[in-house]
């Protein structure tokens, strides 16, 4: 089967999802089993982003959120921090381009402002070269933790309390969203974590409520498309119910 006919099949077979998320796990074993140092595993990672972005848009997907740096990264050696950085800004000055040519419009999520200099600046060039574009989403989740997202959240909220701009009364799920990151977004309906760990390390918190989620054994680094339509075709098999019963679908 070629490659267009998988998708067509996917697409002919059931729902896509709207938004994928997904965890990019397992870039460091994959240089430790191959005698490399870690970022050898990073740079080889790209490969997998860009083989992702581009099928998601020829999928019709609409956004792709990629768990880039937590804030939990930083507690990793300086080289390798710096290293990451490093290859962010090479990656987004190299890849822009095609993103324009593609209509992917990048966003990114977390907080932007901490990022070294650089890094900040390259992330807020690639948004603002890209933003009128109309296909692909492409959302980075860079120093990005979901507790902190959520105390943000509070804070901002407590905020336009302290200056009568927001009552206590109006205080619910949808009000709490509208503060989040990702207030623009729709939730994931499917997140995706390679590498075979069964967690979701401080990622969406409060976004992932009823996502749906597929592990991999698979390391990042060797994630591709045919990877991803199997996700797909197993979130195509979920019955999705959001508290509901099947009886209540039909």
């Amino acid at each position: 089967m070629t490659d267009r006919e998988r998708q067509d099949k996917l697409k002919s077979q059931g729902e896509l999802p709207c938004h994928v998320a997904i965890i990019m796990d397992g870039n460091g074993r994959w240089a430790k089993q191959r005698g490399l140092p870690r970022v050898a595993g990073h740079r080889e990672g790209v490969k997998a982003v860009r083989d992702i972005v581009e099928v998601c848009g020829e999928l019709g997907i609409r956004i792709l959120t990629l768990y880039t740096f937590s804030t939990e990264n930083w507690r990793r050696p300086q080289e390798e921090v710096s290293a990451l950085m490093t290859l962010l800004i090479r990656t987004l000055r190299k890849e822009i381009e095609e993103l324009i040519r593609n209509n992917v419009r990048l966003m990114a999520i977390g907080d932007i402002q901490n990022l070294p200099k650089n890094a900040r600046e390259g992330v807020l060039e690639g948004i603002e070269a890209t933003r009128k574009n109309t296909g692909l989403v492409l959302n980075l989740a860079l120093n990005y933790g979901g507790r902190e997202e959520i105390i943000s959240a509070v804070w901002q909220i407590a905020d336009r309390i302290q200056k009568d701009e927001l009552r206590l009364d109006d205080i619910d799920q949808r009000t709490l969203s509208r503060y989040l990151y990702t207030a623009e977004l729709p939730d994931p309906d499917l997140l995706i974590r390679t590498s075979g760990e069964f967690r979701i390390s401080n990622f969406l918190l409060w976004q992932l409520a009823y996502t749906e989620i597929y592990i991999t054994s698979v390391l990042w680094p060797d994630f591709r498309r045919k990877d991803l339509y199997v996700a797909i075709e197993d979130f195509q098999k979920r019955e999705r119910r959001f508290g509901k019963v099947s009886e209540q679908l039909k």
